[in-house]
């Protein structure tokens, strides 16, 4: 798969703009557990995912991590080009959750197409647009909805993600997740196994009652 297949206006680009970024495009095969961008000083350009999965998280002054979204193929990262989106006044990090084939487009290139090409700049927005929702629906998550609903929703989100039912999940990731304590995800998930809805094994979070688990993260 090449980069004019995952990106969706390439056609509508003019041959000196496709030139401009086929001449500044950097491949790169990022290890899972590896920090691609950390922090609004750190530059790193646009990533556009070619086949892996990639995590962006935020960090609080305590040191506890919620992810805010999550890019799997084809989908292009604006945040980890934080020289070229002054208005962001968050630090944003990202980090690969699988091994990941990805490119890496430079900011200032990308932006000069932006100024000159209508499609690429309404791509753009529309991108923006939707990291916004899903930034939204996160904090209505965190402000009105109990920890055992987050976790129930994490679940079944990452067993659709996986494709199976057998989850490779400690409690610490969890909670890094959801932006909560380890203690309060190990106290959820031993109240889930009580009622059967999952098995717990060292590592692993089998889900055994995925009606039951939808009714309470749907409740």
């Amino acid at each position: 798969m090449e980069f004019q297949d995952c990106f969706p206006v390439w056609n509508k680009l003019s041959a000196a703009q496709q030139g401009s970024i086929l001449a500044g495009l950097t491949p790169r095969r990022i290890k899972k557990g590896t920090v691609i961008h950390s922090g609004s000083m750190d530059c790193t350009g646009l990533l556009l995912v070619r086949s892996g999965q990639l995590r962006a998280y935020i960090l609080s002054e305590a040191g506890r991590e919620v992810t805010i979204y999550r890019l799997f193929d084809r989908d292009l990262c604006l945040f980890s080009a934080s020289c070229m989106l002054r208005s962001i006044q968050f630090d944003i990090t990202i980090e690969a959750e699988k091994d990941t084939d990805l490119w890496i487009i430079p900011a200032e290139v990308y932006r000069q197409i932006m100024e000159e090409s209508a499609p690429a700049a309404n791509y753009t927005n529309e991108i923006m647009a939707s990291r916004f929702s899903e930034v939204m629906w996160l904090m209505e998550q965190v402000m009105w909805n109990s920890m055992d609903k987050r976790v129930a929703a994490f679940l079944l989100e990452e067993s659709a993600i996986e494709g199976t039912d057998r989850l490779a999940l400690t409690h610490e990731i969890i909670a890094n997740h959801l932006g909560t304590h380890r203690e309060v995800v190990t106290r959820m998930l031993r109240y889930f196994q009580s009622e059967g809805m999952v098995q717990l094994s060292r590592g692993v979070v089998e889900l055994l009652d995925e009606k039951k688990l939808r009714a309470l993260a749907e409740t």
